[in-house]
Order: structure tokens, then C-alpha cells, then sequence
């Protein structure tokens, strides 16, 4: 590619020296998330095995889930949410700070899966904005990773970006 003359500095490629700082806050937001498990159902094993040693989450920044909500920048919502948990997941995702992002694991989370009645939540996406939706019953951590690398490329492209 190089450096188009007609352009001036636009033209020039980004680089270490010439790179745009939403570039590098993107790429930062991108590779330390912390994540805050919410696991409610079997979903929440397979989300904890996405954590071990065999898939190794610490390489994409992720090698801890926090306990706390102040903590945590990305909520994967793991199982089905019942109508009592509702307003509790809406009080964590309120209380992480800003800019972030929300998982929904599961066809339980997703949809309220295979559970058509009146004391689950038919989709997590009525209490809390979802950014990436993993299909499954329940997926495995191969998909969880999946859909965090998909929120990865989401983060760093601009198209996720919440402030």
C-alpha cells in the first residue's frame, strides 16, 4: 500500500507512530476484559471449563472472572433468568462500570429456551442490552469462545462501542 502523495497525511498507513488513539483505546478495551460470570443454570459449567487450563481464556486477557460488578467490564449471562433474578441482573450490569458488554449464553438466556412459562424471562435482552448471542443447549466453551472472539472483533472495528 504506502504512502499515497495525493492524500497528504491521510494517505499515510497507520503505524506505532502514526496510529490513531481511538485504535489503541479500542485495541486496550479489547484485550483486558474482565468478565463478571453469571451463571445460572448448566450453562455455567460450560462457562467454567471455558475458564480452565484445556481452553485458556488468559490468553485473550481474561484469566479472571471477577465477583465483583465494579470490576468488570463484560457480563456473560449463563442459563436461564427467572423472573425474581431479573431485577438482580439489571443491578449488576448496572453497577459495572462504563463502556460494557453483555454475553448471552445459552437458548435458556437467549430465548428462554426450551422453559415457555410465566417465571422465567423469555430472553435476557428484556432486562439487560445484548451484544453477542451464543446458540446452544448448552454450548460448549469452544462456542463461548466464539462469541468472545466475535465481540473482540466487534470491539476493536468501532461497531461496539458504548460511552
Amino acid at each position: 500500500m504506502g504512502w499515497q502523495i495525493d492524500k497528504g497525511l491521510e494517505g499515510l498507513d497507520h503505524n506505532v507512530l502514526t496510529g490513531r488513539i481511538e485504535d489503541l483505546v479500542q485495541w486496550a478495551r479489547k484485550s483486558s476484559m474482565w468478565p463478571a460470570s453469571f451463571g445460572l443454570a448448566c450453562c455455567a459449567i460450560e462457562m467454567m471449563a471455558a475458564g480452565g487450563a484445556h481452553y485458556d481464556l488468559s490468553r485473550f486477557g481474561m484469566e479472571v472472572f471477577r465477583a465483583s460488578p465494579r470490576q468488570a467490564d463484560l457480563m456473560i449471562v449463563a442459563g436461564r433468568v427467572s423472573q425474581k433474578m431479573a431485577p438482580v441482573l439489571r443491578q449488576v450490569y448496572d453497577q459495572m462500570p462504563e463502556p460494557k458488554w453483555v454475553i448471552s449464553m445459552g437458548a435458556c438466556a437467549s430465548s428462554g429456551g426450551m422453559f415457555n412459562n410465566y417465571a422465567l424471562v423469555q430472553g435476557v435482552d428484556q432486562v439487560v442490552p445484548v451484544d453477542v448471542y451464543v446458540p446452544g443447549c448448552p454450548p460448549g466453551p469452544q462456542s463461548l469462545m466464539h462469541g468472545i472472539l466475535t465481540l473482540h472483533e466487534g470491539i476493536k472495528s468501532g461497531e461496539f462501542v458504548r460511552v
